[in-house]
């Protein structure tokens, strides 16, 4: 709120000082009072009166504006905190990103951003972070730059002389009105800034405003649906050259060589891409995506990286201070409670590094918030973005029984483990499930003071399309490996599951209702999300549009015969269109906003680590990784655009919980078909 000051300045020294760079303080001004004029003998040049007193202004004619520059504090440079600013403003989330998907030309806004952040590759904060040139704690900052501006009706040339004071003694400047003016606002402490508007003899303005930052403290928890796996920061880059694959027991091929088949390579390796001249992983792994950590495929994609980011953006007076701890892979008792194994290596300066596990969850909260408290005892944890659970029913498994249709390969992956079924995942969902979350419950009550501050957010069905009607299956989206068929029957058995079973159960242990057992149900719900289930019912993984990227609609077919089937053809030349692979644009506008098999492998072609030795790839051919590679990097899960969709539903619920009034009005607008104009 706008406060006005009674104390009074002569216009005259103002202007004056304000032009010798001399101009005084306020508060040393008003501390000395002004002493009646000397009278002059007759002839001689008579002495200039006080000017009129400063004059309140009461009509909001001239106001102060502020907002805190970079605020979301993930980003070490303000250039990257604009360019998503400057998106949302006005829009959607979800729209902000197909803005941004045809900006950057389908490679991702996120590629260059992801080397300039305040967490490292291994998942470590920067303690402490350099922001914009300036050292700052991440977790517990003690300042905030802003930036205040005086707006309204300004008179032309005239002088600010600004005071900003927050108990510790006030800071003074003085400029030309018409810019605005930085400082670094103290955090935890309110700062009433003042300026006093001088134009020539005009009797000065005066106006006041305090400014206050809130620094929200925020967490993602949960597994890949929060990490943002499917949408590496950086894609693969494409060799429109093949890579041989091996498969098992002769599937996939005609020609020379059965038992093998060819599908784009990575581009810059030089190593042998025939299945006969096996090369090291070393050689391989320099070419994969990037992501900002690849041991849980954490990406900035994710919706709850893009939620925090939206609050930072729609708020102005806010900052936020983000922990992404999500992690692909998670269930409750390994991941959340327990360690995990690491999903995939990275890329260092010096080489790869291969981390075996990566540590719980909580834990890694629980010691970052003792942490902070530790130096600021009023740090609290503000917020928790929270998606868990498909893993605890082994979702992945029953998407290996909806894909996988070759006998040899589902008797293969059955016998490992890979491959579930609806009966072990209803008795997963009745049994382990509810344990688990009451557990995952008790363990969050001692890092927040409200459990309405964990704001669940609910998954959508991926196999919906045309208003909710199941997909039809086929192998179109699938046809990246020879055994791959998403079966009709399998398909709708597993999305009835999901819309009847699994999704409601959810609802049920994130709120208390339905028979789950809460100590206090009023107290223990958590804020729940699923407003966005709605608009997926319309984007899974089977939705095609004619504003489709032009390479998806001419090379990915819709009758599943997308690669060269020869195998001699296809070593050169692997995708049946004839167009070199290099042209797919993962982060293009596109109808579906679920990842299929092809787009996992087009955009991440992951080589894991984190699978168990019985079915761990023995090298870069080998036929388990004929499989995993198609669908390890992110097969059915949510597109840059899905997350962005969940995003749009999970910050209203956010600011309700933050206690922030709504922001600005958003809008969404279909984007016209790429070309057009």
């Amino acid at each position: 709120m706008i406060t006005l000051s009674p104390f009074r300045l002569p216009a005259l020294l103002v202007a004056l000082a304000a032009a010798l760079g001399v101009l005084p303080s306020v508060a040393a001004r008003a501390q000395a009072p002004l002493a009646p004029p000397a009278l002059a003998p007759p002839g001689a040049p008579q002495p200039v009166a006080p000017p009129a007193a400063a004059i309140p202004v009461t009509d909001g004619s001239l106001q102060i504006v502020w907002e805190v520059r970079n605020r979301f504090r993930l980003f070490r440079e303000e250039r990257d905190f604009r360019e998503q600013a400057d998106a949302l403003r006005g829009l959607t989330v979800l729209a902000a990103e197909q803005a941004l998907g045809q900006q950057s030309e389908g490679r991702g806004w996120a590629r260059n951003v992801v080397n300039r952040l305040c967490i490292d590759l291994t998942g470590r904060v920067s303690e402490p972070c350099t922001r914009d040139g300036v050292k700052e704690s991440y977790l517990t900052p003690t300042e905030h730059p802003v930036t205040v501006r005086l707006t309204g009706a300004i008179p032309v040339g005239a002088i600010c002389a600004w005071i900003f004071d927050d108990g510790d003694g006030p800071r003074n400047a003085t400029q030309d009105c018409a810019e605005p003016i930085n400082f670094r606002a103290r955090y935890g402490k309110p700062t009433v800034a003042t300026v006093d508007v001088t134009s020539g003899a005009d009797a000065p303005l005066r106006v006041s405003t305090e400014i206050m930052v809130r620094d929200f403290f925020i967490a993602g928890l949960g597994d890949s649906i929060g990490a943002g796996e499917g949408n590496p920061d950086r894609p693969i880059a494409l060799s429109d050259d093949g890579f041989c694959y091996r498969s098992y027991l002769g599937i996939g091929s005609v020609g020379a060589s059965a038992g093998q088949f060819y599908r784009p390579s990575r581009a810059g390796f030089k190593g042998g891409r025939a299945c006969e001249a096996p090369d090291t992983l070393a050689n391989w792994q320099r070419y994969s995506a990037t992501w900002f950590n690849a041991a849980c495929h954490r990406s900035l994609y994710s919706y709850q990286t893009r939620t925090a980011l939206a609050l930072a953006a729609r708020h102005p007076h806010i900052a936020v201070t983000y922990l992404p701890l999500a992690c692909t892979g998670a269930t409750v008792p390994d991941g959340l409670f327990g360690s995990q194994r690491a999903r995939e290596c990275f890329r260092t300066k010096s080489g790869t590094n291969c981390p075996g596990s990566v540590n719980g969850q909580i834990a890694e909260l629980r010691e970052a918030v003792a942490a902070a408290k530790k130096r600021q005892p009023q740090r609290g944890l503000d917020l928790v973005l929270l998606t868990v659970g498909a893993n605890d029913i082994n979702f992945s498994g029953l998407v290996a029984d909806v894909i996988v249709d070759s006998p040899t390969e589902r008797g293969i992956f059955r016998r490992s483990g890979v491959i579930g079924s609806i009966d072990e995942s209803r008795t997963a969902l009745a049994r382990q499930l509810p344990q688990n979350f009451a557990k995952m419950r008790e363990a969050l009550k001692g890092l927040v003071d409200d459990m309405a501050r964990v704001v669940y957010v609910t998954y959508a069905n991926p196999a919906l399309a045309n208003r909710g009607v199941p997909c039809p299956g086929g192998r179109a989206g699938f046809d990246i490996h020879p055994s791959f068929n998403a079966d009709p029957n399998r398909l709708a058995a597993v999305a009835s599951f999901v819309d009847n079973e699994f999704l409601p159960r959810l609802k049920d242990l994130a709120q208390c209702t339905n028979g789950v057992l809460c100590r206090d149900p009023s107290a223990d719900a958590m804020t729940f999300v699923d407003a966005h289930q709605r608009t997926f019912a319309n984007h899974g993984f089977c939705a095609r549009a004619e504003t489709d990227p032009e390479f998806d609609r001419a090379c990915f077919s819709a009758s599943g015969d997308s690669f060269t089937a020869d195998i001699v053809a296809a070593a050169n030349s692997p995708m049946a269109c004839g167009a070199g692979a290099s042209n797919f644009r993962a982060y293009l506008p596109r109808a579906r906003w679920i990842r299929d098999a092809n787009d996992s492998y087009f955009a991440a072609m992951t080589f894991p680590q984190g699978l168990p030795a019985a079915i761990q790839p023995a090298d870069i051919h080998d036929a388990t990784w004929g499989v995993v590679s198609a669908v390890y990097g992110g097969a059915i899960h949510p597109s840059a655009e899905g997350h962005a969709a969940m995003a749009d539903a999970a910050v209203p619920a956010a600011e309700a919980v933050l206690s922030l009034e709504a922001g600005p009005e958003v809008t969404s607008q279909p984007l016209p078909p790429p070309g057009a104009r």
